[in-house]
Order: C-alpha cells, then sequence, then structure tokens
C-alpha cells in the first residue's frame, strides 16, 4: 500500500485528486493510504439535509460523493483516506466499514481510551463520564437517546466505485470543536463531538496520524 502523508492541505483539492486516483486507477494499480489535516470545512454526504447545517457562518460547505450526512473538518483532526481495490482485497464493503472502526477503536486503545461502536450510527463514541473504562456498551442508556453519555470522536464516510473505495474517515485530535456546535453532527440532533484532548490524552497529530496509519495499513491487507 502506497502511504502518503499530505499534511495540511485544503479539502477540495483532496477531494479532486481521490477521485481522479480512482478514475485513473488500473488492475495493477497499488492501494493506497492518504493522511491528510484540513483547513476548516464543513462537508455533506450525498443524503445530508441542508437544516443539519445550522449556521455554518464564514465556513464553507461543501456537497460530496460520500455516504452519510454532515460533519466538520479542520486544524488538528487526522483525516485517512484509504483507496483499496476491495475485489482485489477479497472483502465486502460491510466489513471494509468495520475494519476502518476497528483501526480506530485499535488506534484509541494504544493511548488508553476505550472507543465504542453504536448500532445504525458508523463512527466511534468515547463514554463521557469515562472514556478509559474498559466495560463495553450494552445498547443505549436512554432508549429515547443513543448516545447519551457518548461523544463521538471519529466520522466515517465512504464512496465505492468499480469496487474501488475513497473518502474515508477523521479522528478528533485537538481541536477547536466549536464548528461542531454550528451542525448536527452526521445529521443527529444534540450529539456532542469530543477529541483526544478534551478527554485527556496528549498526543501530537503526527503521533495520531503514524498510529492510524499503521492500524489501518495492519486491517485492511488482503
Amino acid at each position: 500500500m502506497d502511504l502518503r502523508n499530505w499534511g495540511r492541505v485544503d479539502y477540495l483539492s483532496t477531494y479532486a485528486a481521490m477521485q481522479t486516483f480512482t478514475d485513473d486507477r488500473h488492475e495493477s494499480t497499488l492501494d493506497a493510504l492518504w493522511l491528510a489535516e484540513h483547513l476548516p470545512v464543513f462537508t455533506q454526504g450525498l443524503a445530508g439535509l441542508a437544516g443539519h447545517v445550522l449556521n455554518a457562518g464564514d465556513i464553507p460547505v461543501i456537497a460530496t460523493n460520500r455516504g452519510g450526512q454532515v460533519t466538520y473538518h479542520g486544524p488538528g483532526q487526522v483525516m485517512a483516506y484509504p483507496m483499496i481495490d476491495l475485489k482485489r482485497a477479497g472483502y465486502y464493503v460491510k466489513e471494509y466499514v468495520y475494519k476502518l472502526e476497528e483501526a480506530v477503536i485499535r488506534t484509541l486503545a494504544h493511548v488508553g481510551v476505550t472507543g465504542h461502536r453504536v448500532a445504525g450510527a458508523p463512527g466511534i463514541y468515547v463514554r463521557l463520564d469515562d472514556p478509559f473504562a474498559h466495560t463495553a456498551l450494552v445498547g443505549p442508556a436512554d432508549p429515547n437517546d443513543p448516545f447519551k453519555g457518548l461523544g463521538k470522536i471519529s466520522a466515517l464516510g465512504i464512496k465505492v466505485s468499480r469496487h474501488c473505495t475513497y473518502h474515508g474517515l477523521a479522528l478528533n485530535v485537538a481541536m477547536d470543536l466549536s464548528p461542531f456546535e454550528c451542525i448536527n453532527p452526521c445529521g443527529y440532533v444534540g450529539l456532542r463531538a469530543v477529541d483526544l484532548s478534551t478527554i485527556g490524552v496528549q498526543v501530537s497529530w503526527s503521533e495520531a496520524a503514524n498510529l492510524l496509519s499503521q492500524k489501518l495499513m495492519a486491517l485492511l491487507a488482503p
């Protein structure tokens, strides 16, 4: 797999480059993993509803062809974009999504944080009262609020074209979280976004990016 760390780059140019890479790839093209950090931007998925953007202010809102609803990208957040030929790798889209989430869970575990999945809500969440507790989630604490007591630390949204993936996942490391208050993150009213810094883990962007890339490359191997 070809690993590239682009550093801080604007979102639109990265989006265009992913599309070009996917359109131009052929059977012998190496899979790729791109790491990046973006300038402030809201991105809307194909299912995105305008009403979930509450007040964008001067932050641009960009429509994309990934799945999911609206989210925010900005400095202090690791973006990971795996571009995988699923047919060649030998696993299906559902398995691919599981592997992405598992890479985040293992990255968090490396720094002592327990990540959780929530059924029907892709991404990874942490317990706000004790993000280091190992107790598994057993259904929502409140049936009317599946995210009660949880904060979202990683969002994901993908696109698959001719069995090949692009877009990917975000891991919040140490960022200004206030823009998340200007949207309904991932389409969920009141969902709180958190980062590693907020829950007491001091790790640099580069350290988090390196950890996440190692986990992704191991899990996404054919």
